[in-house]
């Protein structure tokens, strides 16, 4: 993607090609022998299937101390293959469409999914024989992220993502010289829908090349499959609750399931636990603990796009709000002030809900509606008890105690902190905001948030 406001590239002209020396600078040093794994990996000869023990036991600390750092390693080769490809294809295609997307998955967050993934292998007994297919496959869930963001951008009309352009706009910014607004801007919306899809392909082919054991294999695929068409689903249920002005409850949670927490957290947790071939009930265990995290997940994120400053994709806050996305918090708000005759709530979300150009005053009406009807303290009660939930789920599992660990804190950071609980006083143009003390969304054991 582009550099104005974008996970990557150029906001003003054609965007640059993948640096290689940056984005080898952005991983530590000390997995050496992972970059030789690495390397190995991308010397096979044509149709040589990576096999399930590549990497040795050394190699797999050094992937433990920097989950993130390994994925990125592979990642960075495995996309050096593929944006090469694209340059023998057509070097414009290349230059326009391929060599985005890789920017756009290179420069990506936290690499959560795979992490995820990663340590459900770990914890389920997963070694050295299933590291690679472990980080390979993890290598295909951030290419299938970046398939969904830009996806999604498109859909929201969202021209920001991480601080940047979003990779639409970074195209639509690259020609604008050459077309009249409209035409740029249907141009970069439609090269976004293919860099989607390029990614998308890119992401299946990551999996097809990944060599398993046969039953293995099967299960695998089963899960990626399922995975693709639950986001689809997903997605479609978020955008149909928008243009319906769906104000339903259990919509909201189906579609919050759907859209995140399958993908974000259960699946990646399911795939990481058949790659080491744990049994039915770890396996199930694991899938509660992450169903109902990824939950919670979704509903911080709630949260933080309304009472948050900036959301962590670097998107102004409000977003939700000015595009009348159906979220659980809008459907509680809505729900209590309809069971309280709360006329003037109701007046003020039927007023702003999928209002593009909401002021700030509007927007903290909004706000304050979710602070008096009590929906803001309502989503952070049930984040709690979902968390709480999850751990309890967790701890059940047969799991290595080290994989265990680091799977409760991953849990817990999905969750994340919540944001500073904000209340209004007075007209919401003159209001007093207060902040609010946070209760801790500790969950079992009362970790401190």
């Amino acid at each position: 993607m582009p550099p104005s406001k974008a996970k990557d590239g150029s906001a003003t002209g054609a965007s640059p090609g993948p640096n290689r020396a940056s984005r080898h600078s952005l991983l530590p040093a000390a997995d050496q022998h992972l970059a030789d794994a690495a390397r190995h990996v991308s010397r096979r000869p044509e149709g040589d299937k990576p096999g399930p023990s590549r990497v040795d036991a050394h190699d797999l600390h050094a992937i433990d101390a920097d989950v993130p750092a390994a994925v990125g390693r592979f990642l960075d080769r495995i996309l050096a293959e593929r944006t090469a490809q694209a340059a023998a294809l057509d070097p414009v295609f290349a230059h326009d469409l391929a060599e985005r997307v890789a920017r756009f998955t290179l420069d990506g967050g936290k690499r959560t999914r795979a992490q995820f993934l990663w340590w459900a292998s770990r914890a389920c007994g997963g070694e050295a024989r299933v590291a690679e297919a472990a980080l390979r496959v993890g290598v295909a869930l951030e290419l299938i992220q970046t398939c969904a963001l830009v996806h999604d951008d498109v859909m929201d009309g969202s021209r920001l993502r991480r601080g940047r352009l979003a990779l639409h706009a970074d195209v639509e910014a690259q020609y604008g010289e050459n077309a009249p607004p409209r035409q740029g801007r249907r141009f970069g919306e439609a090269t976004a829908i293919l860099a989607g899809d390029l990614a998308l392909a890119w992401a299946d082919d990551v999996l097809a090349d990944t060599g398993f054991a046969a039953d293995t294999g099967c299960r695998v695929r089963g899960l990626w499959s399922a995975m693709r068409t639950e986001m689809v689903a997903g997605q479609y249920l978020d955008i149909q609750g928008q243009t319906t002005s769906s104000r339903s409850l259990a919509r909201a949670i189906r579609a919050a399931c759907l859209k995140s927490a399958l993908y974000s957290v259960e699946r990646p947790l399911a795939l990481g636990a058949a790659l080491a071939g744990a049994d039915a009930a770890t396996t199930a265990a694991l899938c509660s603990a992450g169903r109902c995290v990824g939950i919670a997940f979704q509903l911080r994120d709630d949260l933080r796009d309304i009472f948050g400053s900036t959301r962590p994709t670097g998107k102004p806050s409000g977003g939700d709000i000015r595009s009348g996305k159906p979220t659980y918090l809008i459907a509680v708000a809505w729900a209590r002030a309809t069971a309280t005759d709360d006329h003037h709530a109701l007046s003020i979300l039927d007023g702003s809900l999928g209002c593009a150009d909401l002021s700030e005053d509007g927007l903290a009406a909004v706000r304050n509606v979710l602070v008096t009807t009590g929906a803001q303290e309502a989503v952070e009660a049930r984040i709690d008890r979902l968390v709480a939930r999850g751990m309890r789920h967790l701890d059940t599992a047969e799991l290595e105690p080290d994989g265990r660990r680091r799977l409760r804190e991953l849990l817990y950071s999905a969750a994340g902190p919540p944001p500073a609980r904000r209340r209004s006083f007075g007209s919401p143009g003159t209001a007093d905001v207060m902040p609010v003390p946070l209760r801790s969304t500790a969950g079992a054991e009362g970790v401190s948030r």
